[in-house]
């Protein structure tokens, strides 16, 4: 066994500096635009190594087993999504549906600004909420691109989208994760996660178009965003607070592109924003190919079906997919539990991280069946075949796919073994201690830490698992309420994921933009930091200044 050391220099300070580096080292190469994202990943990957090794005294046998554990995990689950999101939309190209999908969608409305709210926000809601973990960036890249939006607009602006409806997402999964490691009750947690993040629904479709059209150029669709926000805001919290934690994006979802469309058949701007890049510089815009005027006829009944059939599909398998009575049954009969040798249950977290030493889990549970990518597949592969792709031609687009995704696979799976490799050694608890040793300031801090782990795991869920048990911890010991800083963890984080390098990735594979993670990262980091710290204020004025927010209501 070997014990998790987070303070192995004998200074707090020099300890949360040397835990930092592999993180900053490839924030650093990625933001700098010179390393491209998978070298700078594969680089990132080896200091890590090294500081796990010499500093923290991991075995080095099991630094090594770790990473490439966490290769494993990049590639299932989080880069079969992205495989399969993409081979779906090209059999949607290849097919010509997905030309009628931007004809079905300039009916609804060609303003450029409507259209990101249906997208990238609404419709993106909902595939957070039936599948999350990549799918709605891939999705909402892939389609903005497609109806023409430049390359650092489509990316960009669906990281930001993804924002409020994440802490839900998958079914609620990442309040489940919560649940499990805290031991309080997910009804509870999710009650007080939708006191907070419902604030943000309201303000992200501001923020998204703001960050797209500029101030005057939000303030003159004002009122189809605040349409927008307000239904699906106001869902998210009847339904988190009155009915269960797991269907909270999927109705509020639904109801707000409802609500958006309804709306447009009565309003409309008075000036059209044709325009596809970012109003402000946009690198992207000269890599553009000169659109071709949209044809705006309106479509048949037959053809807006056909249109609309692929992503039919998509939806109903991932809502199959995303049920715990599916999940139950397709893990019961088809998946591989593989423990790695000489690292499952050999490293124990210790206080005050946990409770009392508890060895970790170093388990690759290949789900193959209940995977979402593995949905998203067999949803592609009936929709090829309903559209009329032969099993030949669809092999062959499949290889095409493949090589097309290739680089970005490796990126993926080079991250998610750094984040592997400092869950299990210990890394990321000393930087999550840090921000927990901030006194009166927890509550903003703390909602900090949900944004460091999200940011470093790329992922709500584990950013819940990896630092909840630590939030309730502290939380007490600083006569704060568990619950709040709990669900202070989970909204925090959802503000993480536009910067978390995975995304990042996802998004510049499902707009074809390869090598620019770094000016996509550039563009929505300062979006990301102040929206989180925004979430910070939140949870600190419901910690001491407006504590009826914390009364659970029955």
């Amino acid at each position: 066994m070997w014990d998790q050391h987070y303070n192995p220099l004998g200074n707090a300070a020099l300890s949360t500096i040397a835990a930092a580096v592999p993180v900053v080292t490839l924030l650093v190469l990625i933001a700098s635009g010179k390393v491209k994202a998978h070298l700078a990943a594969i680089i990132a990957l080896v200091v890590a190594n090294i500081i796990t090794i010499i500093i923290f005294t991991m075995p080095a046998g099991m630094s090594i087993r770790a990473s490439l554990l966490g290769v494993v995990i990049g590639f299932f689950p989080i880069g079969w999504i992205v495989l399969n999101v993409i081979f779906l939309y090209r059999i949607t190209v290849e097919t010509g549906r997905f030309e009628l999908l931007q004809r079905a969608i300039g009916g609804v409305t060609t303003d450029r600004r409507l259209q990101l709210l249906l997208i990238a926000f609404a419709f993106g809601a909902f595939f957070e909420g039936a599948s999350g973990f990549g799918t709605p960036v891939a999705i909402t890249g892939a389609v903005l691109i497609g109806l023409g939006f430049s390359p650092l607009a489509a990316s960009g602006l669906s990281l930001i989208a993804n924002t409020a409806p994440v802490a839900y997402g998958a079914l609620g999964t990442p309040i489940q994760g919560l649940a499990s490691v805290t031991g309080l009750d997910p009804y509870v947690l999710g009650a007080m996660v939708g006191r907070q993040l419902p604030f943000f629904s309201l303000i992200v479709p501001f923020w998204l178009i703001w960050a797209f059209a500029g101030w005057r150029g939000m303030i003159a669709i004002w009122p189809a965003i605040l349409v927008t926000g307000v239904s699906f805001a106001v869902p998210q919290f009847v339904i988190s607070n009155f009915i269960n934690p797991w269907i909270v994006d999927i109705g509020a979802s639904l109801i707000s592109m409802g609500c958006l469309i309804l709306f447009l058949k009565v309003w409309q701007p008075r000036e059209l924003w044709l325009s596809p890049a970012l109003r402000s510089h946009d690198e992207s815009a000269s890599t553009m190919k000169p659109a071709k005027p949209l044809d705006t006829t309106k479509l048949s009944q037959a053809q807006l079906w056909s249109a609309l059939l692929p992503w039919i599909i998509v939806c109903i398998v991932m809502l199959i997919w995303g049920t715990g009575a599916f999940k139950g049954w397709a893990n019961a009969n088809f998946a591989w539990k593989f423990e790695v040798p000489e690292l499952h249950n050999m490293i124990n977290k210790v206080p005050p991280v946990a409770a009392k030493p508890t060895p970790e889990a170093a388990l690759f549970d290949f789900t193959y069946l209940s995977f979402t990518g593995t949905g998203m597949l067999i949803a592609a592969i009936i929709s090829g075949l309903l559209m009329g792709f032969s099993p030949a031609r669809m092999i062959g687009e499949y290889g095409r796919t493949i090589k097309l995704c290739a680089i970005s696979l490796i990126t993926i799976s080079a991250m998610l073994a750094i984040g592997t490799l400092t869950r299990l050694s210990g890394v990321d608890a000393t930087l999550g201690l840090a921000f927990a040793a901030t006194g009166v300031l927890y509550p903003f801090f703390g909602t900090l830490l949900g944004w460091l782990g999200v940011a470093l795991t790329g992922s709500d869920t584990s950013s819940n698992v990896l630092f909840g048990n630590l939030q309730r911890i502290t939380a007490e010991q600083l006569g704060l309420s568990p619950v709040l800083m709990a669900a202070a963890n989970s909204s925090g984080g959802v503000m993480g994921k536009m910067i978390d390098a995975q995304s990042i990735v996802v998004a510049s594979t499902a707009t074809n933009w390869y090598g620019h993670e770094g000016s996509i990262l550039r563009y929505v980091f300062l979006h990301s930091i102040v929206l989180a710290c925004l979430v910070g204020v939140l949870v600190t004025l419901q910690a001491y200044v407006y504590p009826f927010t914390m009364m659970v209501l029955k």
